[in-house]
């Protein structure tokens, strides 16, 4: 594997890439717009599927599957969520092919012609919420908490690999409430899921709000997001939290018998998270030697590479054996790399490259010391521990890598919140990349008007000011009275 990866510094884009491809996470397909996940990073996702998926059980919710095809007539039904998706959508016509019989290979059967297009899911909303109308009749049947891992189809014109891609997968959570006051805690706690997630799991610090209503999801009365600051200076929606009212529920006519024996229609909610993550995850702390993975998401969190040797070879093995036991005890997942074709050298560069957060090399002139060689990847430093408590030792590490990208990364949110209270403050505080926390007027004109001149959009209206709020409360564009600060930025 070649070390060299293009630099940040030279072409951000490219950086990426580079490190999505020589790291081993994806590779292109033959479909447009749609990636083949390979195993490293599969086995990066699955770590944090699993632990989201823990989060929402602990939560209450629960697990199910609906169709990955809906009826186009659904998407009709709600008129704000068909012009949100309308021009992304996948349709589905025919239901059968046949052989040309020009010979000219296969073709779609004329004949098979559906009755009724299918929408390849772009979001779940619909469909789910036509099977709820069966499921739910009475007040005893909520709240429902429902999430779906699934894959989506949205058809989009550029692409990147995990950032943006026709296909991808995520988990959408789909709830019913008997009341509003339940629903919006609802949202509100699924949030707080993510961004819990992002901090502990992830080490990428967050900013959670409200998104203005330009910004809001299709359908949906509140969307509340958490907003990440990548390395180059713009930022990421990294999840989504939805609080839909009765919207849904009054398009397909849910209704339930509340306590008083009065029908009424339930209130709704969706969330998600999708393999955008591992985008954020890779902007948020890799590095020109390719990619850095927090302890707490790397497939292999320990690699073990012995020096080679003319003789001594068993007692390695027995030491290596040894250091393996006591971290798989301690539930560290740990490789021993002891492939003799292949140098050290090029398996350093190797573990460097896929972000291996600790490489433990073994040789005879350490054993016989009663050490060994530990380099961390986080800050590149290496040097010589104790065999005597090394599992201690490398435990504590990995919490220390751990807290150390949280707070290198915390470190560059907050340099990166500018507070602009002109528009020449703003335009140079946009143009410098990062968070501009300035007044807006509250219109979708002003907003619009913003992103043709500078390229940045509300990211969101903060729940907890990230920055001291001076200067008088005027819109940095028009002037006119504003009665709050949005976070604006460059993004994904």
């Amino acid at each position: 594997m070649a070390k060299e990866i293009t630099s940040q510094q030279e072409d951000y884009s490219q950086w990426y890439l580079d490190i999505v491809k020589k790291a081993d996470l994806a590779s292109n397909s033959k479909v447009r717009g749609c990636m083949v996940i390979k195993p490293y990073g599969f086995a990066i996702w699955e770590k944090m599927r699993d632990d989201l998926d823990r989060r929402f059980k602990e939560t209450g919710h629960q697990n199910a599957y609906f169709p990955l095809f809906i009826p186009k007539s659904f998407l009709s039904k709600e008129a704000a969520h068909v012009e949100g998706f309308a021009k992304e959508c996948a349709v589905v016509t025919h239901h059968r092919l046949m052989n040309d019989p020009n010979g000219s290979g296969i073709i779609v059967d004329p004949d098979a012609k559906l009755e009724e297009e299918l929408i390849v899911r772009p979001t779940s909303e619909t469909i789910i919420w036509d099977t709820y109308r069966d499921w739910i009749t009475s007040y005893r049947d909520l709240p429902l908490l429902i999430n779906q891992w699934a894959n989506v189809v949205r058809w989009e014109m550029r692409t990147r690999f995990f950032l943006r891609t026709t296909e991808f997968l995520w988990q959408e959570g789909h709830t019913a409430h008997a009341d509003k006051e339940e629903a919006v805690a609802e949202s509100r706690l699924m949030l707080n899921v993510y961004a819990d997630f992002a901090r502990e799991i992830m080490a990428m610090p967050v900013i959670q709000g409200e998104k203005t209503a330009q910004e809001r999801f299709a359908g949906a009365e509140n969307t509340y997001t958490i907003e990440a600051l990548m390395q180059d200076g713009k930022a990421l929606q990294a999840g989504t939290s939805h609080f839909l009212g009765q919207n849904f529920a009054k398009a397909f006519d849910v209704k339930f018998l509340n306590r008083n024996n009065q029908e009424e229609y339930v209130w709704a909610t969706s969330w998600g998270v999708s393999t955008r993550l591992m985008g954020a995850l890779i902007m948020t702390h890799s590095d020109n030697d390719g990619l850095v993975i927090p302890p707490r998401l790397a497939p292999i969190q320990v690699v073990i590479v012995p020096f080679p040797v003319k003789e001594g070879g068993e007692k390695i093995e027995a030491a290596v054996s040894e250091i393996m036991v006591g971290l798989k005890a301690k539930g560290i997942s740990v490789k021993y790399d002891n492939d003799e074709k292949t140098r050290p050298g090029f398996k350093f560069a190797e573990y460097e490259m896929r972000g291996v957060p600790i490489r433990v090399g073994v040789g005879m002139k350490d054993l016989e010391k009663g050490v060994v060689e530990i380099a961390r990847r986080d800050t590149k430093e290496k040097g010589t521990v104790a065999l005597e408590g090394i599992s201690d030792y490398i435990e504590n590490l990995l919490n220390e890598i751990q807290e150390n990208l949280y707070q290198r990364a915390l470190n560059r949110l907050n340099d990166g919140i500018t507070v602009a209270n002109s528009w020449d403050e703003f335009t140079a505080a946009i143009e410098k990349g990062g968070f501009v926390y300035a007044y807006w007027d509250g219109t979708s004109e002003t907003e619009l008007k913003i992103k043709e001149l500078t390229g940045a959009t509300t990211r969101c209206i903060p729940f907890v000011a990230p920055a001291e709020e001076k200067g008088s409360c005027k819109c940095v564009l028009t002037g006119v009275d504003s009665e709050h600060r949005v976070l604006f930025a460059k993004a994904y």
